[in-house]
């Protein structure tokens, strides 16, 4: 192994200090996120899982759509209809969202004779519930606030630990491939798990951005200053929703001369768009703006292939279309990066290797815990020392000072944690040699 200089030496101990001042506050959220990301991969099986009563119908004797969502509106008196799902395979029973009357959105499933078989309120599907965990850990824009500085603090986490695991002399047992010996297995498989995930995570962690409530905000007014839009985003940012306009569907649907919900369907059949297809009526509000026109629309998770067509209100016909090639080039790429994310980009190819870095990210927080825990001394925190030499840091500086301005969570709390250690935790003895701010020798 080679033999680092004092210099070399203080610069690997701040930035392994800082490695493991990232990890202490991103390993519990990378658990927590990986898990239910993990999860979140088979939305599709586990939404039809979950709507395994409404499958298989017999299709003899089926009546018109109309005739479907009326059925769905009896059931809940004084609802309103928000939108209609084509069943995505033969068998399937159409679904009909409907706004209730208390603010609350159902799902209702109607067989194809019309006959209400039973109804789901949305946010309670599984992947609804980790989605919101994932995303805002069930603490509305603050926990989106929490995950986003989470998530600025792990490409931190990722790009020091690159930095720590860099060979510097050593053969591939420890680098490539974890050594088994006593002594040694935890911090190599700490070590090489970080380096083959890597990758992975990164691009995890870039797509999750738009979302990001901060981040995503930002982004938002950059493409709008920018001229880099063409039509709305079709992702939500932070823990934003969409709101429903029920009185606004209510009274464009009592307009008797507006073309019938079975031509709008018929025409959404004959598409043949990727599944979930939904048709909205004129008036229903979604993420991509409130319209006065029929709507059909290809909600897929694979994002690329989502199709918008609109249909006039007064006559049925097509007065609109739009999918990813009339988007942005910024938000074609965004498309891409959500569906990778969301594990839909290339089918189940897509969510194996998903799953794969959720249960690697799963490994490398496990492990970094376990090495914290042994490591520690009694008594001690179990930071890594401040170096008794100053570290040459200018490069490192640079590329903070980079990612601090590409990532304002990152920013604020990086500035938060510096004035706190140097104004508070540095003036209090029993604090600084517990937190290891004592520079060491060597």
């Amino acid at each position: 192994m080679a033999v680092r200089t004092p210099q070399a030496n203080a610069l690997y101990r701040t930035i392994w200090r800082w490695h493991f001042y990232a990890g202490l506050f991103v390993l519990p959220f990378i658990i927590i996120l990986s898990v239910t990301g993990g999860i979140f991969l088979f939305k599709p099986q586990l939404d039809r899982w979950q709507e395994r009563a409404f499958q298989n119908q017999s299709q003899t004797g089926a009546v018109a759509p109309s005739v479907q969502v009326d059925a769905a509106l009896a059931a809940f008196p004084g609802s309103h209809f928000d939108s209609y799902r084509l069943p995505a395979q033969t068998g399937d029973a159409p679904m009909v969202h409907l706004g209730l009357d208390d603010g609350t959105m159902r799902d209702v499933y109607v067989s194809p004779q019309g006959r209400v078989l039973g109804s789901i309120d949305p946010d309670t599907f599984i992947s609804a519930i980790v989605q919101r965990i994932h995303g805002e850990l069930f603490a509305g824009k603050i926990g989106s606030w929490i995950v986003e500085t989470a998530g600025s603090w792990a490409i931190v986490m990722i790009l020091s630990g690159l930095y720590l695991w860099w060979p510097r002399g050593r053969l591939m047992a420890g680098v490539v491939w974890p050594r088994f010996a006593k002594g040694a297995l935890w911090r190599d498989l700490h070590a090489v798990t970080g380096f083959w995930v890597s990758g992975l995570a990164m691009i995890l962690l870039v797509t999750a951005l738009p979302w990001a409530g901060v981040w995503g905000d930002a982004f938002k007014t950059a493409r709008t200053q920018m001229g880099w839009v063409k039509g709305k985003t079709d992702w939500k940012i932070g823990a934003e929703h969409a709101e429903h306009d029920h009185a606004a569907m209510l009274r464009r649907m009592a307009e008797p001369d507006a073309p019938g919900l079975d031509l709008i369907v018929a025409k959404a059949r004959a598409e043949r768009l990727a599944a979930p297809v939904l048709v909205r009526p004129p008036g229903a509000p979604d993420r991509m703006g409130t319209s006065m026109a029929w709507t059909v629309k290809s909600d897929t998770q694979d994002r690329p292939l989502r199709v918008v067509i609109s249909y006039d209100a007064d006559t049925g016909r097509e007065i609109g279309r739009s999918g990813q090639g009339d988007k942005h080039p910024i938000d074609q790429a965004v498309a891409y990066g959500i569906a990778w994310h969301e594990g839909a980009l290339f089918g189940w190819v897509n969510q194996l290797a998903g799953l794969l870095t959720a249960l690697m990210l799963i490994c490398l927080a496990v492990s970094g815990i376990i090495l914290w825990w042994r490591r520690r001394p009694e008594s001690r925190f179990g930071a890594p020392p401040v170096p008794a030499v100053p570290a040459r840091i200018g490069g490192v500086v640079v590329i903070v000072v980079v990612l601090a301005a590409m990532l304002p969570m990152l920013a604020l709390t990086l500035g938060g944690v510096l004035l706190a250690e140097w104004l508070v935790l540095r003036r209090i003895a029993a604090v600084r040699d517990w937190l290891g701010l004592r520079p060491a020798n060597g």
